[in-house]
């Protein structure tokens, strides 16, 4: 059995307090197989990715584990949805339906003959593959996604530092039992000594914590990013409901921007716009933009960390606030990478799990703060070339939907697969008219694109 590292764990205990799961939507051609041929095809694939072979096992003492566990047929449910603005509204609504690790950390969703989907010929195929955060980061879903409907042997997808989820097979209940027990007495006993190792790294902490403030006082690091008061989109509860909208575009690979600038300059362009007309712009817009570090041994499977992000919205000139998008992401980038920032990665890894569980459990995650480090989100990632298929049906473009939370109703997916772009918007319908603003978004997208093509 292999027990979550603590930043996975983090994962886990924060989908108690809200659904934080991954969503991943891909739209294929269809199939004129049957949803129980395609179950039985998600089955067999599935059944040779380590990843889509367990469940969590909770600890008292100890981290959770992941144990083998078999497929069952509820882990493919179909929907209907006659229409893609059908499909689209159901998706919004499975945004908030967690999985239950315990059970299954994955679940995938079939919307079948689907008409008018972007792009797509006659009707689609709609497919949400659904992970538990505490299984995989972004990168990792990609992954996990890729083996599945990969025309090759499926193989192990392991997120970061390519590492499968390792477990003993052990057949016997008195074993399981046995093998539960020593595991929970081995970390009872190390909790004082992980008590000890987390007062020393904390120590360690401060220290990196100085060093990188001297460091930046002497220009050999760009400075932190500065805090921003909350707008309209960011205030308490948290999302009661959820809607998404999806622009597939084939235009946003320009010559000498990243896509992740090109989507953030026409963000920056549409919320100022939005909020302008609703009254509360303020004068600086900041968004989270999520990194994928390194792989490395030993890496958690979620190996990112999020940045924050100036969009720049004084800056009238489209090409010029691209530029200091850019630069600005560079920056935040080397600051986020060096070495000095991993100290209190190095505290969180040794914490006894009780700790941090009660720590997550207690924190006011419906309080909004008086400064943020960003307004929105703009989760990027590459998913890859478009040479997947379902059952013999073609791809057609992907996308995905980051979470909300009391602190964010407002978050934006890019996600690329061959030559298209999906920009996403998910949004708390109480608080965003998703409609309008996805509608701004799409005018942005084509303004930006044209500006930095002139």
């Amino acid at each position: 059995m292999g027990s979550l590292l603590p930043r996975d764990a983090l994962g886990y205990w924060l989908s108690r307090r809200g659904c934080n799961d991954l969503f991943l939507l891909y739209c294929f051609g269809e199939t004129e197989r049957s949803t129980a041929w395609l179950r039985a095809w998600i089955a067999e694939r599935s059944a040779r990715i380590p990843e889509l072979r367990v469940r969590l096992r909770e600890r008292r003492f100890g981290y959770p584990a992941w144990v083998p566990a078999g497929f069952t047929e509820d882990r493919v449910l179909e929907h209907a949805a006659p229409t893609w603005p059908v499909a689209v509204a159901a998706i919004g609504e499975l945004l908030d339906r967690g999985v239950r690790a315990q059970e299954s950390p994955w679940r995938v969703h079939l919307f079948r003959h689907v008409s008018g989907a972007p792009g797509v010929d006659g009707p689609g195929l709609i497919v949400v593959l659904q992970l538990s955060h505490a299984l995989v980061d972004g990168r990792g879903a990609a992954a996990i996604a890729r083996a599945l409907f990969s025309e090759s042997v499926p193989r192990t997808a392991a997120g970061s530092g390519d590492r499968a989820i390792p477990f003993r097979r052990t057949g016997h209940m008195l074993a399981r039992l046995s093998a539960e027990i020593a595991a929970e007495s081995f970390a009872l006993s190390m909790m004082p000594i992980r008590v000890i190792h987390t007062v020393i790294r904390g120590f360690g902490a401060e220290r990196a914590r100085r060093e990188l403030a001297a460091r930046t006082a002497r220009g050999e690091l760009p400075p932190p990013p500065p805090a921003h008061p909350p707008t309209a989109l960011n205030r308490a509860p948290a999302p009661a409901a959820h809607a998404v909208a999806m622009l597939v575009r084939t235009d946003l690979r320009v010559p000498g921007h990243t896509v992740t600038v090109v989507a953030a300059t026409a963000v920056s362009l549409a919320l100022s716009r939005y909020l302008s007309a609703r009254g509360s712009a303020p004068a600086e817009l900041a968004a989270q933009v999520p990194l994928a570090l390194p792989s490395r041994k030993g890496s958690p499977r979620n190996n990112y960390r999020d940045l924050s992000i100036e969009l720049h919205t004084a800056e009238t000139d489209l090409r010029r606030r691209a530029d200091r998008i850019a630069a600005t992401l560079d920056a935040r980038r080397a600051r986020a990478r060096h070495p000095l920032q991993f100290a209190s990665d190095r505290v969180t890894a040794v914490l006894p799990a009780p700790m941090l569980r009660h720590d997550i459990a207690c924190y006011p995650t419906d309080v909004v703060p008086g400064a943020l480090s960003g307004h929105t989100v703009v989760s990027s990632v590459d998913r890859g070339p478009a040479d997947l298929s379902f059952a013999g049906a073609p791809v057609h473009f992907t996308a995905g939907f980051p979470a909300l939370g009391a602190v964010m109703h407002l978050t934006h997916g890019v996600h690329g697969l061959g030559d298209t772009v999906t920009v996403s918007v998910h949004a708390d319908p109480a608080v965003v008219d998703v409609e309008d603003y996805a509608a701004q978004l799409d005018t942005a997208l084509s303004e930006v694109v044209a500006a930095l093509r002139a």
